[in-house]
């Protein structure tokens, strides 16, 4: 598939969409979203919708998220330039390449392998290179690489993944959706101290469900 012109006119419609409807008012992620064809991420069959505000389903029995949910967690995650971002759950790559666009520098964690291999291959062939992406389980994050700036967490956690929290810097941001896995709320926590957090909440959301260790 190659990126046309009709492709960017769709996306320009998609992104006047979240500006006017959703509420999205952070310019960085919607000139990221303007710049990242996702039809580029789905089967051929979904291409002539991929700028719907709809999720498809990906390889693993997984889905890729609604593009308002895409922008809406990016939004409250604070995006600056040169930050260092975990993401747990790379899925097909979509969000990892929004993130990347934002020169944020990423370290993304997918336990799927069908999804980790096809998400390493789609980055490479658009030259949107995350700092280090790996193939593991995302509930133990990235430690050798701790502390991070920004966490974004994008499946639904039944409990809070503590060990996440303690890979935050002091007034870094984790944005993840957390509850039972026919819905979620979707959380914000910025760490005030080693122990002290800020928790703000943000509404229902359903993602599937965030699982521990790695699934050849």
């Amino acid at each position: 598939m190659q990126d046309s012109f009709v492709h960017k006119g769709k996306r320009k419609i998609l992104v006047e969409y979240l500006r006017e409807k959703i509420g999205i008012s952070d310019e960085n992620v919607l000139k990221a979203m303007n710049e990242v064809p996702r039809h580029l991420f789905l089967e051929s069959v979904f291409e002539d919708f991929a700028y719907e505000d709809r999720a498809f389903p990906i390889a693993a029995n997984q889905t890729i998220s609604h593009p308002s949910t895409v922008a809406e967690q990016t939004e409250l995650l604070e995006v600056q330039e040169k930050e260092k971002i975990l993401e747990i759950g790379t899925g097909c790559g979509y969000q990892t390449a929004v993130l990347v666009t934002m020169n944020a520098f990423v370290y993304t964690v997918e336990r799927q392998k069908d999804l980790h291999d096809f998400a390493q291959k789609k980055l490479r062939e658009m030259h949107l290179r995350p700092k280090f992406q790996s193939f593991g389980d995302g509930f133990a994050g990235l430690p050798t690489f701790a502390p991070f700036d920004k966490i974004l967490v994008t499946c639904g956690a039944e409990i809070l993944p503590v060990e996440l929290l303690k890979q935050l810097k002091i007034g870094g941001k984790m944005v993840i959706p957390m509850g039972k896995t026919d819905e979620q709320i979707l959380y914000r926590f910025t760490k005030i101290s080693e122990k002290e957090f800020e928790k703000e909440e943000f509404g229902a959301y359903k993602f599937v469900p965030m699982l521990q260790d790695r699934n050849k």
